[in-house]
């Protein structure tokens, strides 16, 4: 099966995707959302280990990267809109079969 070619609507869609600045520090996450460390860990794919350096002052702090920023925005929107999103989508966007 070869690649589907892109839209002009699909390539739009990955421009404002690519250039979205969407960010949400674990200190902003835990603000809103009554999580630990561990959620968090689970959430951006990264050890608690590093997840605490997120949140300890001195030479041990290690700042998160911006992908761990944009998975906590992403996770802050689905669970502000969880109740919005048609089961069917849901089921969509975390099926384990990837390989469509």
């Amino acid at each position: 099966m070869s690649p589907r070619p892109l839209t002009e609507r699909e390539q739009t869609l990955i421009d404002l995707y690519g250039y979205c600045q969407l960010g949400m520090t674990p200190q902003q996450f835990c603000a809103k959302w009554q999580v630990n460390h561990e959620a968090i860990a689970f959430i951006c794919d990264r050890s608690i280990s590093t997840v605490g350096r997120w949140f300890t002052r001195g030479e041990n702090y290690r700042r998160p990267m911006p992908a761990d920023l944009r998975h906590l925005a992403l996770m802050d929107f689905l669970l502000d809109h969880y109740e919005e999103i048609p089961e069917n989508l849901l089921s969509v966007l975390c099926s384990t079969n990837r390989n469509r």
